[in-house]
């Protein structure tokens, strides 16, 4: 098994969402519990930190410049300009027990992201939504206990879709001019394995990376959903993982301390710290939002 190695201190509570901008050579994360985001120029490991005073689920790159983000009052845009959100549309404001969790761009450049509740259910409240460029929102998929990580089969006919609670990443059939899904069935599950899966990343070859919550790895499935290797990384939750780097051939992993006891994180000082680790595999760049 590979090891990742330390990369940065961040020291997040809960880190996620890991995004590449090839433009800036830098890479963008959240920390959804601390109400904030970060840049990283990884050349030279210069650190922003932006407070926004409101928890951000997921971010993507935006063609106009900026960001699209899915946050805690619903979709907008921030400019750094004037660090600010553009406030466009908040689908579930009637529902303040539920927020944005993980989500990401198509090749349509359309932005897609999922809502969880916060608080102990009986039901699958998650629901998955599409944002288009136009404006125009669509409730893509329903029940779902968690949404988590996101991505697409590098001929785009395939959209995969993770539910943390139920340890399964979903597959789709997806059309992508139109955007639409259907015939959700499983990818993989993995009910007696240690930890669930979270953030995922899909590389060229059409493999899939998940990030392992409390399982201290992250693993790289086919694309028949078979183990291919497993990537160890020194604390028990990573928690998203992208590619990156001049070559886009490094994979960077967040990861959290909020599930952490006190002992436990004692244990793992290095826990929302990012990770990182040399492949000679490389993963697309991630499509902007077009809005």
């Amino acid at each position: 098994m590979q090891e990742a190695e330390h990369f940065l201190s961040a020291q997040n509570k809960l880190g996620e969402g890991a995004v590449w901008c090839p433009a800036e050579q830098a890479l963008y994360w959240v920390d959804i519990h601390r109400h904030s985001f970060q840049r990283l120029h990884t050349v030279n490991k210069a650190c922003e930190v932006f407070e926004v005073d409101e928890p951000i689920g997921v971010l993507a790159l935006r063609a106009a410049g900026g960001l699209i983000m899915a946050t805690a009052h619903g979709f907008a845009t921030w400019d750094f300009a004037t660090c600010q959100f553009t406030y466009l549309v908040h689908p579930e404001a009637d529902q303040p027990h539920k927020r944005f969790n993980d989500g990401a761009v198509d090749c349509k450049g359309r932005f897609w992201a999922g809502t969880m509740s916060e608080t102990v259910t009986e039901r699958a409240e998650g629901v998955l939504y599409r944002f288009d460029p136009d404006g125009s929102l669509h409730v893509m998929d329903t029940g779902i206990w968690l949404p988590n990580g996101l991505g697409w089969s590098p001929d785009t006919t395939l959209m995969y879709a993770t539910d943390s609670l139920a340890k399964t990443i979903y597959v789709y059939d997806f059309d992508a001019v139109s955007g639409e899904i259907a015939n959700r069935r499983p990818f993989i599950a993995t009910p007696d394995e240690l930890g669930v899966p979270d953030g995922l990343t899909i590389d060229d070859e059409g493999f899939l990376w998940s990030a392992r919550w409390n399982g201290w790895k992250i693993t790289r499935y086919d694309p028949a959903g078979k183990v291919e290797r497993e990537i160890r990384v020194p604390v028990s939750h990573p928690t998203s993982c992208a590619f990156g780097g001049p070559n886009r051939d490094e994979l960077f992993i967040t990861t959290a301390w909020t599930a952490l006891s006190a002992q436990e994180r004692q244990n793992q000082p290095q826990a929302g710290d990012l990770f990182h680790i040399q492949t000679t595999i490389t993963g697309p760049a991630r499509p902007s939002f077009l809005g």
